[in-house]
C-alpha cells in the first residue's frame, strides 16, 4: 500500500495515494459559510465542485497551526522584551550606582532553561535557538564584571564596556529573536489535500502544514487503536472516526487517516456519506 505522509503541527498523518486527487498551495481564498464545526474553514471550487475544506490542525491538535505559530511568535516576543528589561536595568544600575537586582547566574536563568528544553520539528528554528546560548552566556558573564567595576568606583569604564556589549552580544541576541520569529512565519506554507472517494470527484479538502514523504506499508504494519481506547484514552468522535491506526516510522508514529469518514457540512450534502467501520487497506 502506498501512503503519503503530511505534517500537521507536531503530528505526522498518512493518507493512501488513491484517496488523494491533488495537493495545492493554500492561498487563504476560501468562501466562508455558516457552520458550527470549528474545523470547517470554508469552501473552494475544485473541478467545478464546491468542496468543503477542513483544518486538520484543529481536528487533531484543537488549534490551527497558524494560531499555534502566532502564539509561539508572541512567546518569543515576550522573552525578547524580558532581555531588553534586563539590559536596561543593568544600564540603570550602573548610571545610578545602585545594586543590580536581576539574575546574573546563567544556570538560574529562566530564559536559558526555556531555550535549553525547547523542542521543534523545524530544523532551521532549532539551529537558531541553539545560537542563543553563546551571546546570552557572555552577557551574564560580562554583567558580573561590570558590576564589579562599579563596586570598585569605576562606573565610567563600566558604561564604556556596557556599550560594547550593547553593540555585540546584546544586539546578536536581539537579532536572533527576530530571526526566530521570522522563521516561524516563513516556514508555514500550508497546503490543501483534495481527497476523493471514487478516484474522480472531490470529497473534501484537508489543510495540512506540508508534505513529508512517500512510504510503502503492508497491512500488518498498521497498528490498531484498540489498545489506546481500551485503557480509557479518550478521542473525540470526529477524530476517532477518521483514524484507522498507527504506523511506526523511524523515531515516531504516523496516524493513518480515512478522509471519507470526515462528514460534509449539512448545507453541502448532495449525497449520503457512508462512515464505514473498516478502512479499505487493499
Amino acid at each position: 500500500m502506498e501512503l503519503i505522509n503530511f505534517r500537521v503541527g507536531q503530528k505526522t498523518i498518512s493518507l493512501k495515494i488513491l484517496d488523494i486527487l491533488l495537493t495545492e498551495r493554500f492561498e487563504d481564498n476560501l468562501t466562508a459559510l455558516p457552520n458550527d464545526n470549528k474545523s470547517f474553514i470554508g469552501v473552494k471550487d475544485y473541478m467545478e465542485t464546491p468542496t468543503p475544506i477542513f483544518d486538520l490542525g484543529i481536528i487533531l491538535n484543537k488549534q490551527s497551526t497558524q494560531d499555534s505559530n502566532l502564539s509561539l511568535v508572541d512567546l518569543f516576543s515576550g522573552w525578547e522584551q524580558k532581555q531588553h528589561e534586563w539590559f536596561f536595568a543593568l544600564e540603570n544600575s550602573i548610571n545610578q550606582n545602585q545594586p543590580f537586582n536581576h539574575n546574573t547566574d546563567i544556570q538560574q536563568s529562566n530564559f536559558a532553561k526555556w531555550y535549553s528544553s525547547f523542542k521543534t520539528e523545524n530544523e532551521d528554528l532549532r539551529a537558531i535557538i541553539e545560537r542563543f546560548k553563546i551571546p546570552h552566556a557572555r552577557l551574564y558573564s560580562r554583567a558580573n564584571k561590570l558590576i564589579e567595576l562599579v563596586k570598585k568606583g569605576n562606573p565610567k569604564q563600566a558604561l564604556i564596556e556596557l556599550n560594547i556589549e550593547r553593540n555585540s552580544n546584546f544586539m546578536q541576541l536581539i537579532r536572533l529573536f527576530e530571526s526566530a520569529k521570522e522563521q516561524i512565519v516563513l516556514d508555514y506554507k500550508p497546503i490543501i489535500i483534495f481527497t476523493t472517494k471514487d478516484g474522480r470527484t472531490p470529497h473534501i479538502g484537508l489543510l495540512v502544514d506540508k508534505v513529508e514523504d512517500n512510504i510503502s506499508y503492508k497491512k500488518e504494519d498498521i497498528k490498531p487503536l484498540d489498545k489506546l481506547t481500551d485503557v480509557g484514552f479518550e478521542i473525540d468522535p470526529q477524530t476517532k472516526n477518521m483514524m484507522r491506526g498507527l504506523i511506526k516510522l523511524e523515531h515516531k508514529h504516523s496516524v493513518l487517516i480515512d478522509p471519507s469518514a470526515i462528514f460534509r457540512p449539512d448545507h453541502l450534502m448532495h449525497q449520503h456519506t457512508e462512515e464505514t467501520a473498516e478502512y479499505g487497506l487493499f
